[in-house]
């Protein structure tokens, strides 16, 4: 599996667009995170802002939740991120972690990835906004990205058609996560 919410060909919409040039003139320090369900382009807005970020001169550094995220455990990794990167980036430290790497739709503790601090550090992925860091967020960021049934195929396109049921199942849990935690009701809708 590859849960990784790639680059869409087409990009972020106009509207989206505009949403994106307003915040890189804005951001200079602190944490943003951008959620939503799976498959609802939260990768390729982050990959955009970036850009946008240090073209401008902005130091940033990115983090994906799906370097922490597994099929059996899609949110209760949080700690982990915690401990190997906020806490740093509070301290302005350099910040380590070990991604997971899929190899036969397997995941398994992938190598420690240095990342030197900047001012600035963006989260993306499902849970990125979740109600246990919203009060440290500079900007909480939310893509809805249509109904469920083309999310679910944006996604297995990317994934490929073996992912399909993990991809079902997790749409399931995300409904349910963002139903309690409530996440949508405390972000900027980018849509």
């Amino acid at each position: 599996m590859d849960i990784l919410d790639t680059v869409d060909i087409s990009g972020p919409s106009p509207t989206v667009e505009a949403h994106l040039d307003e915040l890189a003139g804005e951001l200079i320090s602190g944490i943003v995170a951008i959620d939503g369900p799976s498959g609802a382009g939260k990768s390729t807005v982050a990959d955009a802002l970036v850009a946008r970020l240090r073209e401008r001169g902005t130091g940033v550094q990115l983090i994906r939740t799906d370097d922490f995220a597994t099929w059996d455990n899609p949110v209760a990794w949080w700690p982990e991120l915690e401990t190997d990167v906020l806490h740093a980036f509070i301290r302005r430290h350099d910040y380590h972690y070990r991604p997971r790497v899929w190899r036969g739709g397997v995941p398994e503790v992938g190598r420690r990835v240095w990342l030197r601090w900047e001012p600035l550090l963006i989260i993306e992925g499902v849970s990125s906004a979740r109600r246990r860091i919203a009060e440290r967020l500079t900007y909480s960021l939310w893509l809805d990205g249509g109904p469920a049934e083309e999310r679910l195929e944006r996604a297995v396109a990317r994934d490929g058609e073996g992912s399909r049921t993990e991809l079902e199942r997790w749409q399931q849990f995300e409904r349910g996560w963002f139903a309690v935690d409530r996440t949508r009701d405390r972000c900027r809708v980018l849509d």
